[in-house]
């Protein structure tokens, strides 16, 4: 280290004859020329930067802060980069590290000391080593994923889930920037007819003010939350290097709480920034976050309507398959209501023949038994009275008597049989009666409930069809566009030059394809 060598004449001088300002500092300088001839190299933190436009130098204010946890400033010094080295260290360190000199940043640099009569200590830088501040920001950069990985916010906002059609947005970003203008109207001038409610919450998207206007902008969001689907945070334009910001522990803290999923389109086309890792959805450019958005509502409305068609085209084959069953149960339940009537039918009037001839076959045998038995006791008579005559000439008379009253007896006994025989069967044919007409009444009650019961099966059917008839669907806004009587479903059915006719609540309009666009 090279020390202040004062001569003992110089300091004698101070004693004898007082110095002016002006050569004080004139000593000073020349000393520190003596002392310090070289150029060094230091590593210091930038605090300001202050580019003189008009001359093209570049005025710098270091500091130094140690291993102070604090930050307190131990050191500071001023220094300056002349126009002629500064068009070249300036450019090169941009290209090298990817972001301009600016306050924040950690350096190594080459510089000689200067000191000046008017101005005071100053050092002029000479080189710039740009691998130290690339390995210094590396550095920066893992400790910060490495804190957020610990407090668990590395993949909390990815662990949410979108919605499926995220419509309410909340929109961080410079109300001025040409990125923010393009994303809405990317989003206002769709060709789907997509609508977006979008609310602008202002913050300051690059410098070294950034960070804290993002998060604010986040708190505010946060009181609000219930209204939104989710936040989209984008760069509205300006130098592709000027992105700490987004590399602030800061700013990726606020997006891994925040309670909606977040959406980045910073235009970082290099590598990803802190907040994108953080982010539960990353594109490059504010105009690839609106087709994110758009894409989402398009396969949102395609899975619709396929959906629809599907339920259409089941309801439709359900009404058809229904209609048969009940085809063929109405033909089986008649079918078999005829059958069970004749085979009913058909009992009875057996059932009648039979109690008919009944009776007349009793009284027959009966009166053929006593014919027989006449016969017999005729015969066995002939003999008897032939043997004894005598005895029976006598008896005749007591004989005729018995036979009278006996016959007369008879004759009582089958009269109260066939009575008896024809009150039976008339109470038996009753009751078939009134169990024919109970059974032919359930069955008719049967027959009209089921009837009754599919008849209002197939008027709900014919409703729900009716609900979903696409000339209802006209009356609810909706319109309908084909060519040649087909629906138009993709761009491939469609050419220049063709008439499509376009369906509406109370008409219909034919138009002339001029031009056919196909999304990317």
């Amino acid at each position: 280290m090279a020390q202040f060598n004062f001569s003992q004449t110089t300091v004698t001088q101070e004693f004898h004859a007082p110095l002016s300002l002006f050569e004080l500092h004139q000593q000073i300088r020349e000393e520190l020329e003596m002392a310090f001839p070289d150029s060094y190299w230091v590593v210091a933190e930038i605090s300001q930067v202050t580019p003189d436009r008009r001359k093209g130098h570049c005025y710098l204010n270091l500091v130094d802060k140690g291993d102070n946890p604090r930050g307190a400033i131990q050191a500071q010094a001023r220094a300056t980069i002349w126009s002629s080295r500064f068009q070249m260290l300036g450019r090169y360190f941009e290209e090298k590290t990817g972001q301009p000199l600016k306050a924040g940043l950690k350096i190594l640099f080459q510089a000689q000391v200067r000191f000046h009569e008017l101005y005071g200590l100053s050092l002029d830088i000479v080189n710039i080593d740009a691998n130290y501040t690339i390995g210094d920001l590396a550095r920066q950069r893992q400790e910060t994923l490495k804190r957020l990985e610990a407090e668990g916010l590395l993949t909390a906002n990815k662990e949410l889930e979108m919605p499926l059609v995220p419509q309410r947005l909340a929109i961080v970003s410079s109300a001025t920037a040409a990125g923010y203008q393009d994303f809405i109207h990317q989003l206002e001038n769709n060709s789907y007819g997509y609508t977006f409610d979008t609310r602008l919450f202002p913050a300051t998207v690059q410098g070294n003010e950034a960070p804290n206007s993002i998060v604010k902008a986040m708190d505010l969001i946060a009181r609000y939350s219930h209204l939104f689907d989710a936040i989209v945070i984008i760069r509205g334009g300006g130098s592709q290097t000027d992105l700490g910001c987004f590399d602030d522990y800061r700013v990726a803290a606020a997006i891994g709480n925040a309670s909606l999923p977040v959406i980045t389109g910073i235009g970082h086309e290099r590598d990803e920034s802190i907040s994108d890792l953080v982010a539960h959805t990353r594109q490059k450019t504010p105009t690839a976050v609106a087709n994110y958005l758009l894409e989402k509502a398009l396969a949102f409305e395609t899975e619709v309507e396929g959906l629809f068609d599907s339920i259409y085209m089941f309801a439709s084959q359900q009404l058809r398959l229904t209609a048969d069953k009940l085809e063929r149960q109405s033909l089986k339940i008649a079918n078999l209501t005829n059958s069970l009537l004749q085979e009913n039918r058909e009992q009875l009037e057996h059932f009648s023949k039979s109690l008919l001839l009944k009776p007349k076959s009793f009284l027959e045998n009966q009166k053929h038994q006593l014919l027989n038995s006449e016969r017999l006791l005729q015969a066995n008579t002939k003999d008897l009275l032939h043997l004894r005559g005598k005895e029976l000439s006598e008896l005749t008379v007591c004989v005729e008597g018995i036979g009278q009253r006996w016959l007369h007896m008879k004759e009582q006994d089958l009269n109260k049989l066939v009575h008896c025989i024809e009150t039976e069967a008339k109470d038996k044919h009753k009751r078939s009666q009134l169990s024919f007409v109970k059974c032919s009444d359930r069955l008719q009650y049967s027959a009209q409930k089921k009837l009754s019961s599919d008849s209002h099966r197939l008027d709900m059917l014919e409703m729900r069809i009716q609900a979903n008839d696409p000339e209802k669907l006209l009356l609810r806004g909706y319109t309908l566009t084909l060519i040649n009587g087909k629906i138009i479903k993709h761009m491939g059915q469609v050419k220049e030059g063709d008439v499509i006719e376009t369906r509406l609540q109370d008409g219909r309009v034919h138009s002339l394809v001029v031009t056919t666009d196909k999304d990317e």
